[in-house]
Parts: C-alpha cells; structure tokens; sequence
C-alpha cells in the first residue's frame, strides 16, 4: 500500500473524487495542497491506495503523486 496525494482542477473535481473513493472503502483527507506541488483549486485529497495507480485517473484529476519519505513522486500529469 502506497500513500498518494492528488490534486484537481477544481474543487468539486476534489469531492467527487474524495467521495468515490470513500464509496470504494478507502479513507480519504482533503486538505490544502503541498506548496511544491500546483494545483489550479488549492484543495488535494490524501489517501492510501493498494490497486493499480490508472484505476485512479478520471475527468478533474490535475495530477497524481505517490508520497515517499516526504518526496513527490509523479504517477499521472494531465496538466
């Protein structure tokens, strides 16, 4: 299980994502996102995810990163 950080085009992209993600069983933090890391909203939401990374790409996500000992490490870009 990896932690991830994602970030949004806007900030209904944000709940929407949050809220299937949290209707799949996984724990979900929104929360402002990192100063080294953009976003166009502000908002990113913080999860620990076992799957496959591409199951979470959909319509609104700005960007996916996989945190690792306080590094970003890019998974998905659709800047």
């Amino acid at each position: 299980m990896h932690d991830y950080i994602a970030t949004f085009f806007t900030h209904y992209d944000a709940l929407r994502f949050a809220n299937d993600l949290r209707g799949r069983g996984t724990a979900v933090r929104l929360s402002p996102v990192p100063r080294s890391l953009s976003s166009s909203c502000g908002t990113c939401a913080r999860f620990a995810f076992e799957g496959e990374e591409r199951e979470l790409d959909r319509a609104g996500l700005e960007q996916l990163v996989r945190t690792d000992s306080g590094r970003y490490l890019p998974v998905i870009d659709n800047r």
